[in-house]
């Protein structure tokens, strides 16, 4: 092949510049999720119990105030179906509304415009018309609520009850009732995916979702302790196959790692990597080293369902809020003063969260508004690339004792171990530590084979007892969970081990590791395999022993660096102390994490966005940052 000087020019430099219109040419679907998804979600404000109309007033002052600066979803959390009447709660029994089909549909009490089997479709127009999306939060497979009327199951292609093999199948047919949500177990259950009627069942959800005009799925009870891969594997099959994308976004992420996320991720848009957050400072405090592990493993912005994921680092709990598990709207300010606040925003910035404001606009004061739509942050979470945890950073601060300095760098610790059940992905190799140790002919116990540090202490060990065969209803569970084990605290005590909690956490809660009296169910359930591996029967995930850190009363900094679109340089740093810090780096320092920039000798015009303070610099950046709060400096370096 030959080419002309400016064909080769053309070809091997600037192709975008010289193309040529063609008749022929494809065009592309812009990809789904580009940037992480930004919008309102009702829970932090209203948990439960909103309605269509507070719904709709917070809706229209989203539109008005918020999507100029990139907030286009607005999102119903759970229990929409649930009435709210005497006795209904987060996890009642009979209170909810269910078509003929045992599926969902929103309380007319509440949503009126619902009657008449319009479901959402009305809300979603006004919605649509004020220029944004629709969400939803769904959870996991089936009601019990169907379960127990046994419903028939719709089949979509037909238009009827389905039916195969000569028979019409129902609720009881697919539920798996020993999966229950273990948080809200009077709730939902799983359904069994290797049956076409429960396929069917999940299929008419998800496309009465879509004919609703739904535009984001918020799908809870299927991830982290909870997780359902192949609930999760079919919805997004489905949601792949529509005529047009909806965000599919996962819930929650108690005890997720990055081994875990990955074998999920390029099935959706956004999942969650903590539990729930909520406006203390022991939650913030507990979106550090997790941020850092996935951006490590490179999973910010990895390959997704239609498009790209994020790990998603729950709402923003900022503003006039409800209270967790609460059955009231909202009533409250957050918890969260101002400079913990600007450290919890400009970490999910930095981390490239999603960002969903959970505050009820319709109370929104200035402070907040100016804080969630700070233009630097907004730049940072949808355009920064290369971001990560920056450790390169020591700190400083005076005692009031005769002004001693303290120094302290960034791996030192400072705190102290506790040895805890934790869960993770059975494909990480860290799951393979338990062996069986006998203690007489009849008494078994299954222990973590890694010693601990201290000489003194013995490594974690469980009972290991079969479980008792009842009579009755029990008897179905005997074949199924044959070769499966209780776990017990202590030989003689009735309490079995859970692997899953049987309550929603919040982030600063660990995950597993709970114990509550046994039963046939399937979060109490273990099998031990010849790799030394311990399976949950519910999750399908292993159990393993982590160390916890607790804070002994040392103190620590944290700090996040990034590239922008326009050769920037962002650098969050974060004082996770009880006192004011001073806290450095050098520009050597920064650019040893970035060695394509040259920033030896460089001199560096910054500007730092919470104090306003700008100069210039070629050697150190250093700062007094207030306790539990942060700084943010934009960089510009010859």
């Amino acid at each position: 092949m030959k080419l002309s000087v400016l064909g080769f020019f053309c070809f091997f430099f600037a192709p975008s510049l010289c193309r040529v219109p063609s008749e022929t040419h494809v065009k592309t679907e812009p990809e789904h999720a580009s940037t992480p998804p930004r919008g309102w979600n009702s829970y932090d404000s209203f948990c439960w119990t909103i309605s269509e109309e507070e719904f709709l007033q917070n809706a229209e002052i989203v539109s008005n105030r918020l999507k100029p600066h990139g907030y286009e979803y607005v999102v119903v959390d759970y229990l929409w179906y649930r009435r709210k009447v005497e006795g209904a709660c987060t996890d009642s029994l009979g209170f909810d509304v269910i078509d003929e089909w045992g599926r969902p549909i929103p309380d007319p009490g509440r949503w009126p415009s619902s009657t008449g089997g319009k479901g959402f479709s009305e809300v979603a127009k006004k919605v649509h018309g004020m220029g944004l999306k629709f969400g939803i939060h769904v959870m996991r497979g089936i009601s019990l609520q169907a379960f127990n009327a046994n419903t028939p199951i719709l089949d979509t292609v037909k238009g009827y009850a389905y039916v195969d093999s000569g028979r019409q199948w129902r609720a009881k047919d697919i539920g798996v009732k020993e999966r229950a949500c273990a948080w809200m177990s009077h709730g939902f259950m799983s359904v069994n995916t290797k049956l076409e009627a429960g396929r069917a069942f999940l299929r008419s959800l998800y496309l009465q979702y879509a004919e609703w005009g739904v535009d984001f799925v918020k799908h809870d009870c299927v991830f982290g302790d909870d997780l359902d891969v192949e609930e999760i594997t079919f919805v997004s099959e489905v949601l792949r196959k529509l005529d047009r994308p909806i965000i599919y976004s996962l819930s929650p992420g108690t005890s997720v790692t990055p081994a875990m996320a990955q074998e999920v991720s390029g099935l959706v848009n956004m999942y969650r990597i903590t539990g729930d957050d909520w406006d203390t400072w022991r939650d913030v405090l507990s979106h550090f080293d997790i941020t850092r592990d996935f951006s490590t493993a490179k999973m910010i912005g990895a390959k997704g369902l239609l498009g790209r994921s994020w790990p998603d680092l729950d709402m923003l709990p900022l503003g006039w809020l409800t209270d967790p598990g609460s059955n009231e709207g909202p009533h409250r300010t957050s918890n969260l003063n101002l400079d913990e606040q600007r450290t919890q925003i400009t970490l999910w910035a930095m981390a490239k969260s999603p960002l969903m404001f959970g505050g009820d606009v319709r109370k929104l004061d200035e402070t907040t508004y100016n804080l969630i739509t700070n233009p630097t942050l907004l730049e940072i979470n949808s355009f920064s690339l290369n971001n990560m945890e920056f450790p390169y950073i020591t700190s400083r601060r005076r005692c009031r004792s005769k002004e001693k300095v303290l120094s302290q760098d960034l791996a030192e610790g400072g705190m102290l171990g506790i040895r805890a059940l934790g869960l993770i992905t059975c494909k990480d190799p860290k799951a393979n530590g338990w062996s069986t140790k006998a203690l007489d002919q009849d008494l078994e116990q299954i222990c973590w084979k890694e010693k601990s540090e201290s000489k003194f202490e013995e490594p974690p060990c469980l009972y290991k007892r079969k479980p008792l065969i009842a009579s009755g209803v029990e008897m179905i569970y005997k074949k199924q969970y044959e070769g499966k084990l209780h776990l017990l605290e202590s030989d003689g005590m009735e309490l079995c081990l859970d692997g899953s909690p049987r309550r929603r956490l919040t982030s600063k809660e660990f995950g597993g590791g709970s114990f509550s009296p046994c039963k046939w169910d399937a979060n109490q359930m273990w099998e031990l395999n010849g790799t030394g591996s311990l399976v949950n029967s519910y999750s399908g995930l292993c159990a393993t022993v982590d160390l916890l850190k607790v804070d002994a009363g040392s103190n620590e900094i944290r700090s996040w660096i990034a590239t922008g679109r326009r050769g920037e340089i962002y650098l969050a740093i974060f004082n996770l102390n009880p006192k004011k810090t001073v806290i450095s780096t050098t520009i050597a320092d920064i650019g040893k994490v970035f060695p394509w920039k040259n920033m030896k000798g460089a001199s560096c015009k910054y500007h730092e966005i919470w104090s306003g303070k700008s100069g210039v610099t070629k050697q150190m950046i250093s700062i007094a940052v207030e306790k539990h709060g942060c700084s943010l400096f934009v960089l510009t370096c010859d």
